[in-house]
């Protein structure tokens, strides 16, 4: 008897999704927007996410030490730094590698360095990559306490950009969102308003023979939900197609191989974007086919 009556809500449900076409349309069109909206800014979040990570291991502060520090005071230098909280790796560079690494990106041009072998002015250092970039301030303040450290060099323009376009994209992407799903949920009500004026009729009969409002508002709830799930579906193929062409697009560009920054695939994400997806297009399915049935069940 439960499956039947399962079975008939959700047939009453998908009667409901075909009954009132041009209405549907209005919704499946507001709900893709509001997902699709939300879903660039998701993979612009997640992807500036990813290349903090990659510049996080990749770049890191060079740390200079004063000209006749001791081999003991070096090495020590070196534990303390590897101590500090959001430290990822710690490379020494000797005052010899130093000279080469500079004679490398001279290439052609190495003679200007001839005859420093024997007077180095380029003084040892570390280098410092970091686990997370925010931290990037408190560990230069407590490296410059160290005695034997005579600069920090970084690139802390490039990590407050990073840092603030990151912060902006959540922010915005939260604003925009909330917009967005009220609208979806006031289309949607008056969407199923609609199918509920058109069975009014029935949906007082049902009530004078004792149905509960619960039986009688399964069926628009059930609407709500197949709206959203396809929705859901169409709105994931559109981002994904969408995602790869432009990510492939970047990443054959002369900016990729420059920046040296790699994106996110598609796959990679798509676990989490389907689970987000799916509990705001049941969600507002949901909620705005409630909305609609309060003044016909008087809840």
């Amino acid at each position: 008897m439960r499956y039947n009556i399962l079975g008939y809500l959700i047939g009453e449900g998908f009667k409901n999704v075909f009954k009132n076409k041009r209405s549907t349309g209005a919704s499946l069109m507001i709900m893709c927007a509001t997902m699709l909206i939300f879903g660039v800014f998701f993979v612009l979040g997640e992807n500036v996410n990813s290349i903090m990570k990659q510049i996080e291991t990749q770049q890191g502060m060079e740390v200079f030490l004063k000209e006749g520090s001791l081999e003991k005071d070096i090495q020590e230098l070196e534990g303390k730094i590897k101590e500090l909280d959001g430290v990822n790796k710690v490379n020494f560079i000797s005052k010899e590698d130093a000279l080469n690494r500079m004679k490398e990106k001279l290439k052609d041009k190495q003679t200007l360095l001839s005859g420093y072998e024997d007077n180095n002015p380029f003084p040892a250092s570390y280098v410092v990559t970091l686990t997370n970039l925010e931290k990037s301030k408190d560990i230069q303040d407590s490296i410059r306490s160290f005695e034997i450290v005579e600069s920090i060099t970084t690139r802390d323009d490039t990590i407050n950009a990073l840092i603030n376009i990151a912060n902006g994209i959540r922010i915005v992407s939260g604003g925009i969102l909330l917009i967005l799903i009220f609208i979806s949920i006031f289309i949607i009500a008056n969407t199923i308003k609609l199918t509920v004026y058109s069975r009014r009729k029935e949906i007082s009969i049902m009530k004078y023979v004792g149905a509960t409002n619960k039986f009688i508002r399964s069926p628009f709830i059930v609407e709500g939900i197949i709206i959203g799930i396809i929705a859901v579906l169409l709105s994931i193929v559109l981002l994904g197609i969408g995602y790869n062409v432009v990510s492939d697009k970047i990443l054959n560009s002369a900016f990729s191989s420059i920046a040296n920054i790699t994106f996110l695939q598609f796959s990679d994400m798509f676990d989490l974007l389907i689970i987000v997806y799916l509990i705001l297009g049941i969600g507002i399915g949901t909620v705005g086919s409630g909305i609609s049935m309060k003044k016909y069940l008087q809840v």
